[in-house]
């Protein structure tokens, strides 16, 4: 046993071309370190609202709406924004919904929704994508601030106690499906089937 950590300290640092395989080792694992802190930094500054609100597309358009929900201002203090409620919380599925969100910036590059006008014509299915993809994970960013399992139904309205105790608990239908717009405006959904 001491024989083989003896050879295999030689090999390590032992010169190669021009380097020890020691030092190749030490300087990967550094730059490993140095490239994951850079990485999730990243991924953390494209998370806030002043990222999120540095387009006008956004700033102009949705971030006016959030403004006037009780996502934003409400008698608690606590406001929700946009990666609260547009990208999961979990690390695997952060880096799914970025990789997934990183077609949006085709949008911005070729100025797909750069007016209020391009916004409104695409707004149907801008939201209809976020809709599908809310459905699919169950609402899964709801629920990070909304568990089913914290609900004072006492507190709510008959019909809102009776709905969220009939399709919540029973997994039939997930938050996205009631309710749509709470902190946007709804498209014009006149044609839609």
């Amino acid at each position: 046993m001491k024989q083989a950590l003896k050879t295999y300290w030689n090999i390590l640092r032992r010169p190669a071309a021009h380097l020890s395989l020691g030092f190749l080792v030490i300087g990967a694992f550094v730059a490993g370190i140095v490239f994951w802190g850079g990485f999730n930094t990243a991924m953390e500054a494209t998370n806030t609202e002043a990222f999120c609100t540095s387009c006008h597309e956004m700033k102009d358009n949705v971030f006016q709406e959030l403004q006037t929900t009780i996502h934003y201002s409400n008698r608690s203090g606590v406001r929700a924004i946009c990666s609260d409620c547009h990208v999961p919380h979990n690390w695997t599925d952060k880096i799914a919904r970025k990789m997934q969100a990183s077609k949006e910036v085709w949008g911005k590059i070729f100025g797909t929704i750069d007016t209020r006008e391009k916004f409104e014509a695409h707004r149907l299915q801008l939201a209809t994508n976020e809709w599908n993809r809310l459905k699919a994970n169950n609402s899964l960013e709801c629920r990070n601030c909304h568990q089913f399992e914290s609900m004072d139904f006492t507190k709510q309205s008959k019909r809102a106690s009776e709905a969220h105790s009939t399709y919540l608990g029973s997994g039939e239908k997930t938050c996205i499906d009631c309710h749509k717009g709470i902190a946007h405006q709804l498209p014009d959904m006149a044609n839609v089937k």
